[in-house]
């Protein structure tokens, strides 16, 4: 991939991608969950082994970066190319954050197993944009999947 792969926003997190209801109850529901919309895309050739590789990363270390956010991400073959998908959470789900806060807005990252540089563009891209309060602020209060691409746009394109 190329150095810019934040770049395309509509090609890493295409609408649907995205998912404005609340997710089911639980940090591995919530994984699969939104797995599942990357698999419904096509961008998934072995569901179940991209969900091992999620949870195989999820029991290296929490996944909860803080401030009401979930971050689960995994390098797999599983993926035919880099992957975002999210979801917000009126509820929040318990993604073990240090700050003990449920995850609210939660993004599901996966790239090819070869993508180790995409994988830490995307995730380190993301948590920057992540800190501000506005983008928060906005991608809680957005009313569609395109309100949620143009805050990520905005971001950390």
């Amino acid at each position: 991939m190329t150095d810019q792969i934040t770049d395309d926003i509509d090609e890493l997190i295409p609408a649907s991608h995205i998912s404005l209801s609340e997710p089911p109850e639980g940090k591995e529901a919530t994984i699969e969950y939104l797995l599942d919309l990357v698999v419904e895309s096509g961008r998934i050739e072995d569901r179940q082994a991209a969900l091992d590789a999620l949870l195989a990363r999820e029991e290296e270390t929490t996944t909860g970066v803080g401030m009401g956010i979930g971050i689960p991400h995994a390098k797999t073959e599983a993926v035919n190319r880099p992957s975002l998908a999210f979801v917000r959470s009126e509820a929040g789900v318990d993604f073990g954050s240090m700050d003990d806060e449920p995850a609210t807005l939660i993004f599901l990252i996966l790239v090819p197993e070869e993508g180790g540089e995409d994988h830490l563009q995307i995730l380190s891209s993301l948590s920057r944009a992540l800190m501000h309060d506005d983008v928060r602020e906005r991608l809680h209060g957005a009313t569609d999947e395109s309100e949620v691409q143009a805050t990520l746009r905005e971001a950390i394109a």
